[in-house]
């Protein structure tokens, strides 16, 4: 079962769930809140992701099911699967661990780092006005605060802020009980590599963690390993080869090259 993250569209993903079809797995792919056509619909995100993800089992009486999260999809996947015991294996691609380290990125950029580090001391009002101010000369810090209003659901900038606190894994992890597989790029331009340390040390009780880090040597290093996804599915494959999570024997895509593209 595969979503996407932060205001994607499930379309995006479409060549890698055919991939993973075509290599023998019944594949089901979906839009949650606050993405896709859901947004659109004008449903905002939940950190509550569990909700979705058992609405979705329920439809389709799945269970023990293999979730994968793309991007912010890697924190949701984790707290799913701390609350949804039909989840028995989890894919964070990539590896997604704070949302508010990982979105604050812009306003840090346009000098904003005191006022979004002390933000709970800050009265609303100010706080509104400082990022205000500057999201009127930095298209960047205006992107990020309007798609963040729209995707959160939020009013205001101290909203938004509010709101990306809870998209975390710390408080979750140690919840996790089933094998995970973390994906992370040496040179992801949104998740700083740490995050894949953070994860690991708090997954407690899975029985078992992989990580994977994708390099520039094989041209996967970029955010969800744009680049090289053929080498990324390959990876995802052999594991859930090794955690019982492939059934199905033989399968076209497994017998192509799956090393760094040329």
């Amino acid at each position: 079962m595969i979503f996407g993250g932060y205001d994607s569209y499930i379309a995006e993903w479409m060549p890698a769930a055919i991939a993973l079809r075509d290599a023998g797995l019944d594949t089901v792919i979906f839009d949650g809140p606050g993405q896709g056509m859901v947004l659109d619909d004008g449903v905002p995100m939940t950190p509550d992701w569990h909700l979705p993800v058992g609405a979705v089992l329920d439809h389709f009486e799945l269970d023990g099911v293999t979730l994968m999260g793309f991007s912010l999809g890697g924190c949701l996947v984790v707290r799913t699967a701390a609350r949804e015991p039909r989840v028995s294996r989890v894919i964070a691609w990539d590896v997604f661990t704070d949302l508010h380290e990982n979105a604050s990125r812009a306003l840090d950029a346009a000098g904003l780092e005191a006022v979004e580090q002390h933000a709970e001391q800050i009265p609303a009002t100010a706080l509104d006005a400082a990022i205000d101010a500057v999201s009127k000369s930095d298209l960047f810090v205006e992107w990020t605060l309007n798609q963040s209003r729209r995707v959160m659901g939020a009013d205001t900038p101290a909203d938004v802020l509010k709101a990306w606190a809870h998209y975390r894994t710390d408080d979750v992890s140690p919840l996790v009980q089933q094998d995970i597989l973390l994906m992370a790029g040496t040179k992801d331009h949104y998740v700083p590599l740490h995050q894949l340390g953070d994860q690991v040390l708090t997954l407690t009780a899975a029985p078992s963690v992989t990580c994977r880090v994708f390099t520039e040597q094989e041209q996967a290093q970029n955010h969800c390993q744009v680049g090289n996804t053929g080498l990324a599915l390959g990876v995802i494959l052999n594991w859930l080869d090794q955690v019982g999570g492939r059934k199905a024997s033989g399968s076209a895509f497994t017998s192509r090259r799956t090393g760094p593209s040329r």
